[in-house]
C-alpha cells in the first residue's frame, strides 16, 4: 500500500475483525482474555480516533503503557525546568506540549506571563539558532522523549560544539524504552499477553532491541505503525503467535522500521549521551539504566552541569491517577478526576496535556459506546 487512505479502507479493515473475531472464538474459552498493551501513545490516540477498542471481540482487552514521551517526566523535573526557566538571562525553550505540563509552581507559560522568556521550538536546531542571534543571554533546551527524539538532541549537541556556541545548553531528560517495559513486567500489577510495540523508537532503535520480551519473559511483540490497519494487523498478529505457540519480536511497521534500526541516528546518540545510573519515572520511580544525561565530552553544553539545578523530587498530586494509567493498572476514566477537574484545558496530570497522553485520548475521542461503534462496524 502508498497512500494514506488505503490505511484506513473500512472493507480492508472488516476482513481483519473478522480474522481477530475468529481467533478471539478459538483463544477465549472460558471467559479467558488477551491483555494486549499499547506501548506508543500515537497507538492509544488511533486506537480512540477510530474506535478500535469498541471494535474488537469480548476476550481481547488493550491496555495502555509508558510510551508518552511527556506523560513520563515526574513533578520534580518539570519544576527544575521552571526554575531554570525564570533565571535571568536566560531563554527557556522546548516543545509545545511541555509548555503546559504542570509543576507545584503552575507550568511554563504561566512562567512566561510571569516575565520569563519562554518559547517553545519545533526541533532543537531551532533552540540553537535563537541561541546564535542572542549571544547575550544563556539559550536552555528542554529535551525530553524516548529514543525517537534524542537523535535530534544529539545531532543539535554535536552542531553546537563544533559552531562552539557557549551560550547555549541541553536539559536533558531523554529516557530509554527497555527500563519501563522490565519494571512492568517484573511487576505484579498487570497481566499481560503481548505487546503493540513502538514504531517511531523502533525506526530508531530497530525491531530486534525488543527480543528480550519474548526471550525472558515468554511474550510476544510487534513494531507497530499508526493507522488503523497497522493496528488491527498487530493484534491479529499476535492472537496468530498465541494460537500457534510462537513467541517472537515481529515487525508489522517493515515500511519504516528495519530490524537493527538506523545506525547513524544511534551513533549520534552514543556519542552525545551517557546513561545515567538511574532516572525518575513518573508513576514507575527510580528505575536503573533509564534516562540519558549529557555526555562528558560535551559537559560544556549540559545545563545541569552550568546551573546549580535544584532537583528537588515531588509527589504527584494525591488525585491524579497518571501514574496508574502509565503502568496499564487503571482505564483513564476510572480516574475521579479525568473530566471533572481534570480536563486538556485544565490539567492536573501529564496523560490530560500531551497530545499522545491516554486521558487526552479518551477524553477527545473515546466516549463513544461498544454499541455504538458495533453498530457502525455493521453498516
Amino acid at each position: 500500500m502508498k497512500y494514506i487512505d488505503e490505511y484506513r479502507d473500512p472493507a480492508a479493515a472488516k476482513r481483519l475483525l473478522d480474522a481477530i473475531a475468529e481467533l478471539a472464538a478459538q483463544l477465549c474459552t472460558d471467559g479467558r482474555v488477551f491483555r494486549f498493551m499499547e506501548v506508543c501513545g500515537g497507538h492509544t490516540h488511533t486506537i480512540y480516533r477510530h474506535g478500535i477498542e469498541h471494535l474488537l471481540p469480548d476476550g481481547i482487552e488493550l491496555v495502555h503503557g509508558p510510551g508518552c514521551p511527556v506523560c513520563v517526566i515526574p513533578m520534580g523535573r518539570v519544576d527544575d525546568a521552571g526554575w531554570l526557566a525564570r533565571q535571568d538571562g536566560v531563554i527557556f525553550t522546548t516543545f509545545g506540549d511541555m509548555m503546559r505540563v504542570p509543576g507545584t509552581r503552575g507550568n511554563l507559560l504561566q512562567a512566561r506571563a510571569e516575565g520569563a522568556d519562554v518559547r517553545f521550538v519545533y526541533s532543537p536546531l531551532d533552540a540553537l539558532k535563537i541561541a546564535q542571534e542572542n549571544p547575550g543571554n544563556q539559550v536552555v533546551f528542554f529535551a525530553v522523549g524516548f529514543e525517537t527524539t534524542a537523535p535530534s538532541t544529539a545531532v543539535t549537541l554535536v552542531r553546537a560544539k563544533e559552531l562552539g556556541v557557549e551560550n547555549f545548553s541541553v536539559f536533558s531528560n531523554h529516557v530509554l524504552i527497555e527500563p519501563p517495559l522490565r519494571a512492568i513486567l517484573d511487576g505484579p500489577e498487570v497481566t499481560l499477553n503481548g505487546f503493540i510495540g513502538p514504531g517511531h523508537v523502533s525506526a530508531v532503535i530497530g525491531s530486534d532491541a525488543f527480543e528480550f520480551i519474548p526471550r525472558e519473559y515468554r511474550l510476544p511483540i510487534i513494531a507497530t505503525g499508526f493507522e488503523p490497519l497497522d493496528i488491527l494487523q498487530t493484534i491479529e498478529m499476535l492472537l496468530l503467535q498465541i494460537a500457534e505457540d510462537r513467541c517472537e519480536a515481529e515487525n508489522q511497521y517493515a515500511r519504516v522500521v528495519r530490524a537493527k534500526g538506523n545506525p547513524a541516528a544511534l551513533a549520534l546518540m552514543e556519542q552525545a549521551f551517557v546513561v545515567r545510573d538511574e532516572f525518575e519515572w513518573r508513576g514507575l520511580g527510580w528505575l536503573p539504566k533509564s534516562g540519558y544525561g549529557v555526555a562528558p565530552e560535551f559537559a560544556d553544553w549540559d545545563a545541569e552541569r552550568r546551573f546549580t539545578v535544584p532537583g528537588v523530587r515531588v509527589a504527584d498530586p494525591p488525585a491524579c491517577e497518571c501514574g496508574s494509567v502509565l503502568r496499564g493498572v487503571v482505564k483513564p476514566w476510572a480516574c475521579k478526576v479525568f473530566g471533572s477537574a481534570c480536563t486538556p484545558e485544565t490539567p492536573i496530570g501529564t496523560c490530560m496535556v500531551s497530545p499522545e497522553g491516554a486521558c487526552a485520548a479518551y477524553y477527545n475521542f473515546g466516549r463513544l459506546q461498544k454499541d455504538i461503534a458495533s453498530a457502525i462496524s455493521e453498516s
